[in-house]
């Protein structure tokens, strides 16, 4: 970032998908920028006046001891409580990135199943299909249908071809009841991507 180097997608989506992140991201490529220019008219100034070995070397000694100090185990643990605790201060719970807010456990998941003809939820109700959901370790967070977001009577509203519900649970819980539905979405999703 301080170069102006690229980075490859997936870094640049965990970079930029975390509000700190962003921040310290724009921080150093704005850094890395005038940093530049400050370098270089520092390197001209020198190059323009002659070389002294004094300062130079006195600029070494001062980098070399910042380096010195910032590497003692006592002062990068101070840093980080002082970091650690301007994050939990600053960070709503809004900005922050749902796999840090929704996915605490690796069984987690979050899956925005989409309805097709050849679903099996399709036609029916969640209560219907499910029986007693409440036993279940998933929750459905919605049914979108077009523009409409669907937030009550979830388990007893009919679910339509073209509905998508997001499902928020454990992953071998909700692959195991919605197995069929999966299949059928990912089957359109490829045929979509061949044809």
């Amino acid at each position: 970032m301080m170069t102006g180097t690229g980075f490859t997608t997936g870094e640049s989506e965990l970079i930029l998908g975390h509000p700190i992140r962003r921040k310290l991201a724009t921080f150093l490529i704005l850094f890395g920028a005038f940093s530049l220019a400050v370098v270089i008219s520092s390197v001209s100034q020198f190059l323009s006046r002659g070389l002294r070995t004094v300062e130079i070397v006195t600029s070494a000694g001062v980098v070399i001891v910042l380096y010195t100090i910032l590497k003692l185990g006592y002062v990068q643990q101070l840093l980080s409580k002082v970091f650690s605790r301007e994050l939990k201060q600053n960070v709503e719970l809004a900005d922050l990135p749902v796999r840090d807010v929704f996915l605490k456990n690796k069984e987690d998941v979050l899956i925005n199943l989409h309805l097709y003809q050849d679903s099996h939820l399709a036609g029916m109700t969640l209560n219907r299909v499910l029986g007693n959901h409440d036993n279940l370790d998933f929750v459905v967070v919605w049914i979108q249908r077009g523009d409409v977001v669907i937030r009550k009577n979830l388990y007893e509203s009919t679910l339509h071809e073209g509905d998508q519900l997001l499902i928020f649970g454990k992953e071998s819980v909700i692959s195991s009841v919605f197995q069929h539905d999966i299949d059928v979405m990912e089957q359109n999703h490829k045929d979509l991507l061949d044809a």
